[in-house]
């Protein structure tokens, strides 16, 4: 039976792997707490106006009395749900798209310039248009998200698809599968990766998105926070939303990292 203890060697390199990583984070959280303090001691020496950039400890205080009276659940979830909802379907209908225009070369050819024209046409000028069409609430703001993610998706996906090796494509076709056998067997499995890279790009999207078309229109949600922030000159609410977003965002990042290791370590369908 072969010894599976690992070598000196290897076992020096994990070692260094796990100090090196320790470093990281250890200086990821000490520019954090340092940043938080230098904010807080500039705004209290009054080197910076508290009034106007805030500070951590008035932050805190307007977080706890959303926390107190039920409104940052409110608005955090409202937010989180749009996101979500945009996100789903941008992945979902933007991948779909994509293999269709894989399957059809004459309808990827007569589709191609328009989805140019809609890649580089700012998103944000479409809120009002969806606003009209679809009407002033929360299915304008996941159409405002789906707008923005799903163009992306086709064009990232899209590009992953065409660029499958073009020697596996024939030999599968040399042993006689049919288009679908190589979408299924080779084209998708091979995009795996394609496809994780497109659903952190899209986290970030959607959440564009989301606060867009919250500025534009809502009654509920982190972007409504941070607009009645700003017109009431809150600073203190325009920050406090600013950071549970960013929070929140981070929190929606790590779940696909999450997703991507899971798959990829007892699924085995990433290579």
């Amino acid at each position: 039976m072969p010894d599976s203890t690992p070598s000196p060697r290897r076992l020096a390199y994990l070692r260094a792997k796990r100090r090196e990583k320790g470093a990281i984070r250890s200086l990821q959280v000490f520019l954090l707490i340092f940043f938080l303090i230098l904010w807080e001691v500039s705004a209290r020496l009054g080197w910076i106006d508290a009034f106007i950039v805030s500070c951590p400890s008035r932050v805190a205080a307007t977080v706890t009395g959303l926390y107190q009276s039920g409104d940052l659940w409110l608005h955090l979830w409202t937010s989180c749900a749009e996101t979500a909802a945009g996100f789903v379907l941008g992945t979902l209908s933007g991948t779909l798209i994509a293999v269709l225009l894989w399957w059809s070369t004459f309808l990827s050819r007569v589709l191609d310039p328009y989805l140019v024209v809609l890649n580089a046409l700012p998103k944000t000028a479409l809120g009002p248009i969806f606003i009209v069409w679809i009407g002033a609430g929360t299915a304008s703001i996941v159409a405002m998200t789906l707008a923005i993610s799903l163009i992306v998706t086709i064009l990232n996906m899209l590009v992953g698809f065409l660029s499958t090796d073009e020697q596996k494509l024939r030999l599968l076709r040399s042993m006689g599968a049919s288009r679908g056998q190589i979408l299924r067997k080779l084209v998708l499995p091979a995009n795996f990766p394609a496809l994780f890279n497109t659903l952190r790009v899209n986290v970030g999207l959607s959440w564009v998105g989301v606060i867009m078309g919250e500025f534009l229109v809502s009654k509920a949600g982190l972007g409504y926070l941070i607009v009645y922030g700003s017109q009431v000159f809150n600073m203190d609410l325009v920050m406090a939303s600013v950071l549970v977003l960013a929070a929140a965002a981070v929190v929606m990042y790590q779940i696909v990292l999450w997703l991507e290791k899971f798959l990829k370590k007892y699924l085995g369908v990433i290579a």
